[in-house]
This record gives structure tokens, sequence and C-alpha cells, in this order.
């Protein structure tokens, strides 16, 4: 039995199909917690940082009134807490609740799992030149954006 050589869907369109790819994965996983994928954005950014609420709407792309009923609305369920800035009172981080880290912990867990299945058809030698040229192209980004891609800071 011969195999078909693989089909060239051309950057954009290859890029624009693993991400839908992707997103429906993530969003799927996320609702196992009833999570929207906005939802399962805050908790993904508030793994790793405690950011104020200017610094969240730059992390999540959105402005600051959206951020705002986000986190409102997070913080009912139980998922995060404002805490006061130790530098200045008027300002408010937003850190995960034990809660909100299990949830975290459990839609990664999950997470993790789907994406191995989706590069699972990969060698281990494509499955890091893909982390490699994805880390790539998104710490390029980071960079023109000023947005850290790895927190270099220590959680306040």
């Amino acid at each position: 039995m011969t195999t078909a050589p693989d089909p060239d869907l051309g950057i954009v369109d290859a890029l624009a199909q693993l991400s839908f790819l992707v997103q429906n994965t993530l969003a799927r996983t996320a609702d196992a917690d009833d999570l929207s994928l906005v939802q399962t954005r805050l908790l993904g950014v508030l793994r790793d940082r405690e950011p104020g609420m200017r610094e969240l709407a730059t992390l999540l792309d959105l402005d600051k009134s959206s951020v705002t009923g986000l986190v409102d609305r997070a913080e009912r369920r139980g998922l995060v807490q404002r805490v006061p800035s130790r530098e200045d009172r008027r300002m408010a981080h937003v850190r995960l609740t034990t809660a909100g880290r299990d949830v975290v912990d459990r839609v990664t867990a999950a997470f993790d799992q789907e994406v191995e299945n989706i590069v699972a058809p990969l060698g281990r030698d494509d499955r890091d030149a893909l982390r490699r040229l994805a880390t790539r192209v998104l710490a390029a980004r980071a960079e023109t954006t000023g947005v850290e891609l790895v927190p270099t800071a220590p959680r306040p």
C-alpha cells in the first residue's frame, strides 16, 4: 500500500485550519467545566502570573471594561480573586483561587492530552520543529506588542 503525499494547503490555509482545530479542541475541553473560550484564556493567563487589570486587558487583547466583567463573573464563581497591589493600593491584581487552580489543572491536563492526539501523526523531530517554529513566531509577535510571552518577574 502506498501513501499519498501530504497536500500543500499553503501557509495561510494550513495555519487557519490548525488554529480552528486547536481552538475548537480547547473550547470543547473547557466546556466540560462550563467555561467559555475567553474564560479559559483568562484562567490560562493567571496560571503563572498575577496581572493588574490593564495588563490583563493587554494579555487577553480585550478592552478594560470587558476584562472587568470577565473578572467579575470568574470572581462570582470563586475561580479568581482581586488582591490589592503592594505598590499601589488603588490597583488590584487578579489571582487564581484554589478552586480556580483546580479548574486550570483539570482543563490543562485534558487539553494537553487532546493536543498530544492532534500531533500524534508527527514524529519526534517534526513535533520539536513545530514547537520551535511556533515559539519563534509567538516570541516575535510578543516583542512587537510588548507582551511578555513568559513572565520574567516572580508573581506578586
